[in-house]
């Protein structure tokens, strides 16, 4: 190498630098980095062409049961009340197979089955991809979160919002590339939009959804005396200070990062104010969407993405209650209620998408951490009306819709129980390899280097499900 030609080290630091919100394979193109052959240029930043440009993540927050929403068991009401391992039931006060009491119909040219709590959603049937064969590695929910939104069971890795904001950016520099939208924390926390050892500007911006009020939703969005003139001189004169400062300590993530925070909350003041305002929006929309913190946080999640930020995450989490969808008793009337409310924002969600033309080239995620137990579970009480369904890892249902994904697809099977997913098995990690490859990235060519060694979403793990493709 000659020596004016960047340091790889140098050339990172500088990038970081003067790239600001361009994601690293942008920057990479825009310095005409190589593929991995070492000769070819990426294409227009990106390892192949891209199928989405954003995504949001509907997260169900505790768990649905698949069995009472996605994939019908009819063989739940033969042998109802027989009990499929008896050490397994006496550990877990289970009360045998438990038929669910929803009836599932087929819907649209695809002939998808879907539950009746879902009679919005199933008007998008056509739409959908109804992955039946999910399986992750633990029955918990803080190492079960942790892996569907890091990879990773502990709480040490980047999450993918975090990922994906490192390897593309934002499209609007006035926002942040990621946000994460609940009503409250849900389990875990902030880790579940952790950059990790990603540098900052790729943590998830948090908004606490539980408010309406735009100086809520974002504290101190406003300068209560400045206005902005006097606002950019003042931050003009620090950030030439902290410039002066980081020029001696090159290389300083926290600094950088600071810089960064600094100039992205200034430039929020302009147009959050407005992205975050839902009364911009029509009464019908808002209407369509419900006045639930989960219809809010949907039609949010549209504003944002309609304006440029690159992931959204939707957290399902209710005032008092972190993970609701963890129906360990009570599980039919929990999930009437659950799935009516999910139900009607998740279908305006999709329908707004669509008329804005945003749905071919946004891919939507949903479910939640893992699925439930086929069988019942009662507490001390032994009293089955009120049953619930227990924690459930080895076959559960998730959704796609959009993005490049093909649209009326039923994919992979669990047994006739809804105990193990059988046929054409999808684990978290391909999950997260096939969500990567929609937005144009080689799951296995995204790294980052920290202590020692390249990390990656999927760590050594994954296989693209290209089955799922449209």
């Amino acid at each position: 190498m000659t020596h004016d030609q960047p340091q790889r080290r140098d050339f990172f630091r500088t990038a970081g630098a003067g790239f600001g919100t361009v994601g690293l394979l942008g920057a990479m193109s825009a310095q005409q980095s190589l593929g991995s052959d070492g000769k070819t240029p990426a294409t227009n930043g990106l390892h192949h062409p891209a199928r989405a440009k954003r995504v949001i993540f509907l997260f169900m927050n505790g768990a649905p049961s698949h069995v009472d929403t996605f994939d019908p068991k009819p063989a739940l009401a033969k042998h109802e009340g027989k009990a499929p391992d008896q050490e397994l039931f006496n550990a877990n006060r289970a009360a045998g197979y438990m038929p669910s009491p929803f009836k599932f119909a087929a819907h649209g040219e695809s002939g998808m089955e879907m539950s009746e709590l879902f009679p919005r959603l199933s008007q998008h049937a056509d739409d959908l991809c109804n992955i039946r064969s999910m399986h992750t590695d633990v029955p918990n929910h803080e190492p079960g979160l942790l892996l569907m939104q890091s990879g990773n069971q502990q709480p040490i890795r980047p999450s993918m919002g975090s990922w994906l904001s490192y390897g593309l950016g934002s499209e609007n520099e006035n926002l942040p590339s990621f946000v994460a939208l609940a009503p409250g924390q849900p389990v875990v926390g902030p880790q579940l939009w952790s950059n990790a050892f990603l540098p900052g500007q790729h943590q998830g911006v948090e908004v606490d959804t539980n408010h309406r009020d735009i100086e809520k939703l974002i504290a101190n969005i406003r300068h209560p005396s400045m206005n902005r003139s006097t606002q950019r001189r003042q931050l003009d004169l620090i950030q030439t200070l902290n410039k002066k400062h980081l020029a001696d300590r090159p290389g300083e993530a926290a600094l950088e990062t600071h810089i960064r925070a600094m100039e992205m909350a200034f430039k929020m003041q302009s147009e959050a104010s407005e992205a975050f305002d839902l009364k911009n929006e029509s009464q019908a929309t808002r209407e369509s969407y419900g006045d639930s913190e989960f219809g809010r946080s949907c039609l949010l999640a549209r504003r944002l993405l309609e304006r440029g930020v690159r992931v959204v995450q939707c957290f399902y989490v209710k005032k008092g209650s972190k993970q609701p969808w963890d129906t360990h008793k009570n599980n039919n009337s929990g999930h009437q209620t659950l799935c009516a409310d999910s139900d009607r924002a998740t279908a305006a969600l999709l329908t707004d998408l669509k008329q804005r033309g945003m749905l071919e080239d946004t891919l939507v995620i949903w479910g939640g951490e893992f699925g439930r137990t086929p069988y019942a579970q009662i507490d001390k009480s032994k009293d089955l009306k009120k049953a619930g369904r227990d924690h459930h890892n080895t076959g559960f249902s998730m959704l796609l819709a959009g993005g490049g994904v093909r649209g009326g697809l039923t994919y992979g099977a669990t047994d006739e129980f809804g105990m193990h997913a059988i046929d054409k098995r999808v684990h978290v990690h391909d999950l997260h390899a096939t969500v990567l490859h929609l937005m144009g990235i080689d799951h296995k060519r995204l790294t980052f280097r920290y202590s020692g060694r390249d990390y990656r979403l999927t760590d050594v793990h994954g296989r693209v499900v290209s089955d799922l493709f449209a």
